[in-house]
């Protein structure tokens, strides 16, 4: 008999996935109230887990003389109990994590460390794993998944970007092949023809994006047909609509970077849409653009900054008023003037180039702010995209029509289970719990820690900061320690990489411009007196190696140059040193002028740190920074709250028409 025959499963008809919640409001207090017992029970769950690690532990002497064929039929003969019990019974769980951790050993040259089998144990109970940077959360993650697989559930692994899952995808197929189990890979710009059969597979490595929008695109194949039963008759009769799904159900996620996917990305609304004939003429984007840099700021327009958002005050619509009467035509009407003015001093003020956005090849292209990296194939809506391409001198795409739309929250909860690795999920431990019902179990570190965390340094000015920045990097690199120099953004990494080469130092920039040049320039990053200045695309992910007597130098040198919107973000710039028990040192050096400050409204922080800075030091600019770092937070945890509630009434309003998403 065939490997392959050995662990096939027959697939399930129906599309599987979780009903979506009718939470009513006293759903809503018990979920909350639930949240804050989340942590205190952590510890508890902790122990139990670390029995079963124990139990597989004390099989590896007996396994390591096992051959190849006899781990496979053991891993065979488990396949009963794992499916009938989920992949919950104790034994059979200890057992088949022995066996893989084995054959891991064999297949990949590496065997799981008992802190890793920790991390899986809790993925496989549906729970995410906060394990610090550089654990091997992608080692860890097989664990989880091949017992998943065995018992039956298709496995997707979702990652942050295509070279992730393709990185990982590649690194682990070997040990899935020891049991015979297929490995799928979807990353943009595969066909549909090309995602069947990897989503068809045992185990899809796949990122978020894709794997949401594929999910939209079969909920628009299946029309109105959102019922469990519905989909079982369709499938069985093959009929109700011609193109065949992408997806064969929900069953089972381990979602690497969680705080990331779940939580990051989050924000913004998953909307598919289709390009139509601009009903607008270019002519017209360029006029409101020339009507709102006439505008005056205080006077005729509010911005607010920590809403993103443009305010048009009663001043303004006068004026609005009269500049627009010279234009006739849709300029008439109140609504669209005011509408399109507004449109223009938000993409003259709020989206800025290098920043939110670059100009590549002629087209804007959106960055990811939380990973640094270019979007292709996405768009804003409502006719912002085109003015942002009028205010670069771009052609006009064409407009948008949306034709479904869903969110991160509504989607990832409709896995059956849903599991997730990160290495800062201590701060969101609440919300995890309250949108997708996902506890937060910590686990310890192989190693102890050996990474020095220096104090923050905040100059009073950008110019002052980064001239130190360029003296420390100066020093550093005269003593041969790589320096890694995160930055916020493509216009930080270009700031930064200026005031290097005024001094004459040898350095790399890795930012969504050079987004092609990754791998080459992270491959070389740890190496003896290297300098790299990176955008969060060296954060995530990323294993930045120490070279050949960096360790003997104090490991790889991090310096942050700005504060990022959310602090979780942060601790990964600082994980890409002094990993696995390695030394390396993180510096934080800012000033009272960094964008984090825009979401103090009124610019008291500012004020307070400057009046208060001769009296407390530098504890009172930290203080600052930390301040304004949380309001923050606090507006996009808001934010997200606002979107899910949003989402949720509409899909109430609208269930009437039997669409669904």
């Amino acid at each position: 008999m065939s490997e392959r025959a050995l662990f096939a499963l027959p697939r399930p008809v129906a599309f599987a996935e979780r009903p979506p919640a009718d939470d009513g409001p006293l759903d809503r207090i018990a979920r909350n109230l639930a949240a804050s017992l989340v942590l205190p029970l952590a510890p508890w769950r902790r122990r139990r887990l670390k029995r079963l690690v124990a139990r597989a532990c004390a099989m590896e002497e007996v396994l390591l003389g096992a051959s190849d064929e006899a781990l496979r039929l053991r891993a065979g003969e488990l396949r009963h109990p794992l499916r009938l019990s989920g992949a919950r019974e104790v034994a059979a769980v200890a057992e088949a994590f022995a066996i893989v951790r084995e054959a891991s050993r064999r297949c990949l040259g590496m065997a799981h460390f008992p802190v890793q089998m920790l991390g899986a144990a809790a993925l496989l109970e549906g729970r995410c794993a906060e394990m610090q940077t550089g654990e091997g959360k992608t080692l860890t993650a097989t664990l989880a998944v091949v017992t998943a697989a065995l018992a039956g559930m298709p496995v997707h692994v979702v990652t942050v970007n295509d070279y992730l899952a393709q990185r990982d995808a590649e690194l682990m197929a070997p040990l899935y092949a020891f049991f015979g189990l297929s490995v799928g890979v979807v990353v943009q710009g595969m066909s549909p023809e090309e995602k069947r059969p990897a989503y068809a597979c045992d185990v899809t490595y796949c990122t978020n994006k894709e794997l949401a929008f594929d999910y939209l695109r079969d909920r628009m194949a299946l029309g109105n047909m959102r019922g469990n039963l519905s989909l079982k008759m369709d499938r069985l009769l093959a009929a109700g609509h011609d193109t065949p799904l992408l997806l064969n159900g929900l069953h089972f996620a381990v979602v690497d970077e969680a705080d990331s996917v779940l939580v990051d990305e989050a924000r913004t609304p998953l909307i598919i849409s289709r390009e139509v004939r601009l009903e607008a003429g270019e002519e017209l984007f360029h006029q409101a653009l020339d009507l709102a840099r006439a505008l005056r700021e205080g006077t005729d327009y509010q911005l607010r900054l920590d809403e993103r958002r443009v305010l048009l005050l009663p001043e303004g619509t006068k004026r609005v008023q009269e500049l627009a009467d010279p234009l006739g035509g849709p300029w008439r009407s109140r609504l669209e003037r005011e509408e399109r003015a507004i449109q223009a001093l938000t993409a003259l003020l709020l989206f800025h180039r290098d920043e939110h956005y670059i100009v590549r090849e002629g087209k804007v292209a959106i960055v990811d702010e939380s990973t640094g990296r270019v979007m292709p194939d996405r768009a804003w809506s409502d006719g912002l995209h085109q003015a942002i391409e009028a205010k670069e001198g771009c052609a006009l795409s064409g407009g948008r029509v949306t034709l479904a739309r869903m969110t991160y929250q509504r989607f990832f909860r409709r896995y059956r289970r849903l599991s997730g690795m990160t290495g800062t999920g201590r701060e969101i431990a609440g919300e995890l719990w309250r949108v997708y019902r996902l506890a937060v179990t910590h686990i310890p570190t192989h190693r102890p820690p050996l990474r020095q965390m220096r104090p923050d340094i905040v100059c009073a000015t950008e110019a002052q900061k980064w001239a130190l920045i360029t003296r420390l990097v100066e020093r550093l690199h005269a003593d041969g320690v790589p320096v890694l120099l995160g930055t916020r953004s493509v216009a930080a990494s270009k700031v930064a990489s200026g005031h290097l080469a005024a001094a004459g130092l040898p350095h790399q920039v890795l930012n969504a411009a050079q987004d092609r040049e990754e791998a080459d320039i992270i491959a070389v990053a740890g190496e003896r007196g290297r300098i790299t200045v990176a955008t969060n695309m060296a954060g995530r992910g990323t294993d930045i190696k120490p070279g050949e007597g960096v360790a003997a130098l104090g490991g790889i040198f991090v310096i942050m140059s700005e504060r990022h919107e959310a602090g979780r973000i942060d601790r990964q710039l600082a994980g890409r040193t002094a990993r696995q028990g390695q030394p390396g040192t993180f510096q934080a050096i800012l000033s009272l002028e960094d964008a984090i400050f825009e979401w103090d409204r009124g610019g008291w922080l500012r004020r307070f740190a400057a009046l208060v800075s001769g009296l407390a030091g530098g504890a009172a600019l930290r203080w600052s920074v930390r301040a304004a770092q949380r309001k923050a937070e606090h507006v996009h945890a808001r934010m997200r709250r606002d979107l899910l509630n949003t989402d949720e009434s509409l899909d109430h309003a609208l269930a009437f028409t039997g669409s669904p998403e």
